[in-house]
């Protein structure tokens, strides 16, 4: 079970975008994410008329490997860890530092 999941809000905790935050748009594999306004690169793309595609440069958002980026806990506004919990029959997700559940 992973513990982050596309619509998390995450924030990037190194490199280039440390301290940006976004939403998880989807999992590329098991180690990659793409993250909304993180590590968008410009690409040039080429005219093709037979699908109505116009040429020119367009911004693309390349994937962020998943332990640059740590989970946003919007009580204390800053990064954290994802445990789990069983409640009944059910395994949820919760905040290490405060053990509140993420909204699923």
């Amino acid at each position: 079970m992973n513990k982050l999941r596309s619509g998390d809000e995450v924030i990037v905790i190194t490199g280039k975008y440390k301290g940006k935050r976004g939403k998880i748009l989807s999992r590329v594999d098991a180690d990659y994410l793409l993250v909304e306004g993180v590590n968008v690169v410009k690409k040039a793309v080429k005219p093709n008329p037979m699908t109505g595609v116009t040429g020119g440069i367009v911004d693309k958002t390349m994937p962020i490997h998943q332990s640059n980026v740590a989970i946003f806990n919007p009580k204390t506004g800053k990064a954290d860890r994802v445990g789990f919990k069983v409640e009944g029959e059910k395994k949820i997700r919760v905040f290490q530092k405060s053990g509140d559940a993420l909204k699923i």
